[in-house]
């Protein structure tokens, strides 16, 4: 299994919002984004700062999306 690349928050973001995700609310730096069908998670948005692959496997089963969906979204290779 390959390892997934750390995308900035503007790219998770943008990912999110590209597959049907839409901002709830903010808190500090993290946006919630939920989708129309009830699906959400909380994205933190630290600028400058990348997540590391347990806590985007985390957004990721938030999201019930797959990882090569979600890489052809953000746009990350």
């Amino acid at each position: 299994m390959t390892r997934l690349p750390r995308p900035t928050p503007e790219q998770r973001i943008k990912a999110l919002k590209s597959a049907g995700f839409e901002d709830v609310r903010i808190r500090g730096s993290h946006p919630f984004l939920r989708h129309p069908d009830g699906r959400v998670t909380v994205v933190p948005a630290h600028s400058g700062e990348t997540i590391g692959p347990g806590l985007l496997a985390k957004i990721l089963c938030d999201c019930e999306s797959a990882r090569n969906e979600f890489l052809a979204l953000s746009g990350v290779q």
